[in-house]
């Protein structure tokens, strides 16, 4: 009896892990089928894409190289982050680090990144890092069809977003907005000509992650 027990055992416990592992074959068959990138398909998409990135846990850091409009060479400081759940893929753009006063963040500046959010489009926004005082220029992707091509078009144009709102995001230009030594009218020829730079793109809920982050820059080649 107690032999005949243990084989039932042995046997249920078989099934079981039998079926645990059918259910983890459909999910990842499923996966497959609405083109659903796990941590390692998101690296080969990357790296299809022309990426060389770095991985920290469920992220990816990269240095991403585009030009503007004029020829002028971007690097841009930017992260691929895979969601807890793998329902959504988050690129991120790393740009300036905050002054370490208060007093040198004008309310002008943090306005118009607000007006920006709601102006660019495609789903790509400013967020702030508190953790490393730093503003990113981020954009959601649901993680269904991700392709390496795809990919390199969503990066294309979170990228095409970071140069286009220079302007305003660069921490150097909020001297202008913050200066006393300009007449009232000077400063606002000044803000006119920020805003007059900020077009909407070509084209949730913030995501942050602990990075040192490289600064966006450029340099004309």
């Amino acid at each position: 009896m107690a032999g005949e027990l243990t084989r039932r055992s042995m046997l249920a416990a078989g099934l079981g892990a039998a079926g645990a592992l059918t259910t983890t074959q459909v999910r990842a068959a499923a996966a497959e089928a609405e083109g659903r990138l796990d941590l390692e398909g998101l690296a080969k998409a990357l790296k299809t894409a022309g990426v060389k990135a770095k991985s920290r846990e469920k992220a990816f850091d990269f240095s991403y190289v585009e030009k503007d409009a004029v020829g002028e060479e971007w690097t841009l400081s930017m992260s691929a982050v895979l969601s807890n759940d793998e329902e959504t893929v988050w690129l991120m753009a790393w740009l300036d680090e905050l002054p370490q006063s208060s007093a040198d963040v004008p309310r002008t500046a943090l306005l118009r990144l607000l007006a920006d959010n709601d102006m660019i489009g495609n789903g790509i926004f400013f967020a702030y890092v508190k953790s490393n005082r730093r503003f990113i220029l981020q954009r959601v992707l649901k993680n269904t069809a991700l392709t390496a091509t795809s990919l390199k078009s969503d990066l294309d144009e979170l990228g095409f977003a970071v140069m286009n709102t220079y302007a305003h995001w660069a921490v150097k230009n909020w001297k202008a907005l913050s200066g006393t030594t300009e007449t009232a009218a000077a400063t606002a020829a000044k803000e006119t000509e920020a805003d007059e730079a900020v077009k909407p793109s070509a084209g949730g809920v913030s995501r942050t992650a602990t990075r040192d982050a490289g600064t966006t820059g450029k340099s004309r080649k």
